[in-house]
């Protein structure tokens, strides 16, 4: 199912051209920023839907908000294969995150030119994975697993509204969120993503293969002590809750220093009053905490809380915290993996196999489904920022592997079929 080169570079152009026409869907005049349910969403899901159904595929969006299309197989009941990722991003965001596996997807489909294997293929594109809006991520995949909690739909915006009114604001019916359900006819699925990170680059590889998903702890943390007079309240008799914090962050940076694999973020602070005449009374705080073994994230994440409160304790300040996500590693499927790295090769491509530091749509998915992840290189190791980027060699590349993957999977299913 290989694509000629000619015509391959020529797609690895088009893709990008789509990714970046996709990116004029904003909320945010001159920034890329697309949010949960947005109305840019709108205008993402109408583009799409163009191209998918003029490739061949039935088009609906469920009651999460994922655009699902669906190109089908040989028989009514073939076996699916869901290949998807997220259509939101952060604020001022690059035009590659998300996107680029989606319409990687829709290019899949393309490239087969009429032709239907023995098992379907459903394009996805989540509604929402990054948690900007509701502070929650995931629950585009969450709807398509069947573990979105029925109580996130009281989940409120920074406006008061809550995740259920935005979605029946967007014209869809909360209630029909159990036929969000994937298929049960789905046998595995497929992310192809860019890096967000320095590693192929690194390596000079245009392509990655991913063996397991860091486990995730995060948290919001408050320190709350006196705000006070900055010129009349002696040093000693001060409870700041700033330089506790201050402490602590500094202790965060070096116990996650201190593994190998290990990171660690206090990625957003806020102190109150917020005065530069006042001692600070209230700081509130998030962290970020990350690692491939579970048993390693935890003891740091109780080396990082004990630091807190001693920080505290030792200027008179309360120390308290809530977690918002305590996310398991997750290997991807080995023998998926395998077949994928396979198909990497037949593309003339020396796969890396390495693990992903960010958390994805297919940490969701693989607790229902079969699961694997390509990544492409990442041009600086630069995302989530408007400057973020992809090559076109690397996304023609990506196709290709992407082909022989689908080949890979015909040439298995025949086989079962045969023995059948």
């Amino acid at each position: 199912m290989k694509v000629t080169e000619v015509t391959n570079t020529e797609r690895g152009e088009s893709i990008i051209g789509r990714c970046r026409e996709i990116a004029g869907c904003t909320d945010v005049p001159g920034e890329i920023t697309r949010t949960f349910l947005s109305p840019s969403m709108r205008e993402v899901h109408d583009l799409l839907r163009g191209w998918m159904e003029t490739a061949g595929m039935s088009v609906e969006v469920d009651a999460m908000g994922n655009l699902r299309g669906l190109y089908p197989g040989l028989t009514l009941e073939a076996p699916r294969l869901i290949v998807g990722s997220h259509l939101d991003t952060v604020p001022n965001a690059g035009a590659f995150d998300g996107v680029l596996g989606v319409v990687l997807g829709i290019a899949l489909v393309e490239e087969l030119r009429g032709r239907h294997l023995p098992f379907a293929i459903e394009v996805v594109g989540f509604s929402e994975e990054e948690g900007v809006r509701f502070s929650k991520p995931f629950l585009g995949s969450m709807a398509l697993t069947g573990t979105l909690d029925a109580n996130m739909l009281k989940l409120k915006d920074v406006h008061g509204v809550s995740l259920g009114e935005s979605i029946r604001s967007f014209g869809l019916d909360p209630a029909k969120m159990p036929a969000a359900t994937v298929s049960p006819l789905a046998f595995a699925y497929l992310e192809m993503h860019i890096e967000q990170g320095p590693v192929l680059e690194s390596a000079a590889r245009p392509l990655g293969v991913v063996e397991a998903i860091v486990g995730q702890s995060r948290l919001f943390a408050s320190f709350t002590g006196k705000a006070n007079h900055a010129g009349t309240t002696p040093m000693r008799l001060r409870h700041d809750a700033l330089a506790a914090a201050a402490e602590w962050i500094v202790a965060v940076e070096r116990i996650a220093s201190a593994r190998d694999g290990l990171v660690a973020t206090v990625g957003n602070i806020s102190a109150l009053p917020g005065a530069g005449n006042v001692i600070a009374g209230d700081v509130a705080t998030t962290l970020d905490l990350r690692h491939a073994d579970d048993a390693v994230r935890l003891a740091a994440l109780d080396k990082i809380l004990l630091e807190a409160q001693q920080s505290a304790d030792k200027r008179g300040v309360e120390f308290a915290w809530r977690q918002t996500m305590d996310q398991d590693a997750v290997p991807m499927d080995g023998a998926l993996t395998n077949l994928l790295e396979d198909a990497v090769r037949a593309a003339e491509v020396q796969p890396l196999r390495m693990m992903s530091g960010a958390g994805h749509d297919a940490m969701i998915v693989a607790t229902r489904l079969p699961s694997c992840m390509l990544f492409l290189r990442s041009p600086g190791g630069l995302s989530h920022h408007p400057a973020e980027a992809v090559l076109a060699k690397d996304v023609a590349a990506a196709l290709t592997a992407g082909m022989e993957f689908l080949s890979l999977l015909e040439t298995r299913h025949t086989k079962m079929e045969d023995k059948e």
